[in-house]
């Protein structure tokens, strides 16, 4: 240790019983994280929840042979040590950090864990001179290794392709619930509804800066308000569509993008080129909005850009008409 900074152990001043208690309180931990996994995944991912109960059982057989070790060595009082006790040692996440994650995420989150237990143990093993201690790190060494290997037979063993062909529409389907279809919802809001005020005050007083902040309230505006109507009308426990607050950002955050596409083009002094800008910037925006329709919601890509298009083109013309009159 290094008094007054720090107290946590570096692993090069453990001793052999103190590693030992390390990896045992280690094994315990990621079992423990991976039902955690396989709780989090039960109702939807049924095939990936046995991988992740087939790992932590796994781990409980790790852990019993390293107390099996440590009772033939040491005795039957294990020392209370962890990974937060010693400097450098590599973190877990907490998991209520992992509750809400997507299902490939899970899955690569579980990959880093036997791949970074394998690596420091390796790398511990080849920094120690003590040929014991260079010993039973290599072993814990090769032990994760075969945690990786067995995770592969697991997924193999549970996650068919069928299987997984029905998880990974399952996710897909989350996803576009969850976050598309609020974030396409506002950006259509924000990219259509904005037309009219900033296009109408554009045209009214032929004044750049003006519209710039009469569009920067309105899309400020409506996207505060879509972002708090998402997040209330519906908490997603009978929808299935997710979290409400994820939901909301994603509506609030679009929404706003959507109408400051067309009003930033007013920080340029001139007005013609601003209008010019903005209105090109406006057909890239319903553009958008048709393919992401075609490429997330599956609607035909004509017919979702004719009703971009043609929507957006009356807003737009509903704004000039107004302003120039």
């Amino acid at each position: 240790m290094i008094p007054g900074l720090t107290t946590r152990r570096r692993f090069s001043d453990l001793s052999e019983q103190e590693i030992l208690a390390l990896a045992i309180s280690s094994e315990e931990d990621d079992a423990r994280i991976y039902r955690s996994y396989a709780e989090r995944l039960r109702g939807e991912f049924p095939s990936s929840a046995a991988i992740f109960d087939g790992m932590a059982a796994e781990e409980d057989q790790h852990r019993q042979r390293l107390i099996d070790l440590h009772r033939t060595r040491f005795g039957d009082v294990i020392p209370l040590i962890r990974r937060e006790h010693v400097a450098g040692h590599y973190a877990r996440k907490p998991v209520w950090l992992t509750q809400n994650l997507p299902l490939d995420t899970i899955r690569g989150e579980a990959a880093a864990m036997e791949q970074e237990a394998h690596r420091f143990y390796t790398r511990a093993a080849q920094s120690t001179t003590d040929a014991a201690t260079r010993k039973l790190l290599g072993d814990l060494a090769a032990a994760e290794a075969g945690h990786e290997r067995k995770a592969a037979d697991l997924t193999d063993q549970h996650l068919t392709d069928e299987a997984k062909s029905e998880e990974d529409f399952t996710a897909r389907r989350q996803f576009i619930l969850t976050w598309v279809q609020p974030g396409l919802a506002g950006l259509m809001d924000g990219s259509v509804s904005t037309l009219a005020p900033i296009f109408a005050t554009a045209f009214a007083t032929q004044d750049t800066w003006t519209t710039f902040l009469v569009g920067t309230a309105a899309s400020v505006g409506a996207g505060i308000s879509m972002g708090f109507t998402e997040a209330a009308h519906d908490d997603g426990v009978l929808s299935g569509r997710g979290s409400p607050w994820k939901r909301g950002l994603a509506s609030g955050v679009m929404t706003t993008l959507g109408g400051m596409g067309h009003a930033l083009p007013y920080l340029i002094p001139d007005f013609w080129t601003a209008t010019t800008i903005a209105v090109l910037v406006v057909f890239v925006e319903l553009w958008a909005i048709a393919w992401i329709q075609n490429r997330f919601m599956e609607t035909p890509f004509l017919r979702a850009a004719l009703q971009v298009v043609l929507g957006g083109a009356l807003v737009f013309a509903a704004g000039a008409l107004i302003g120039g009159g």
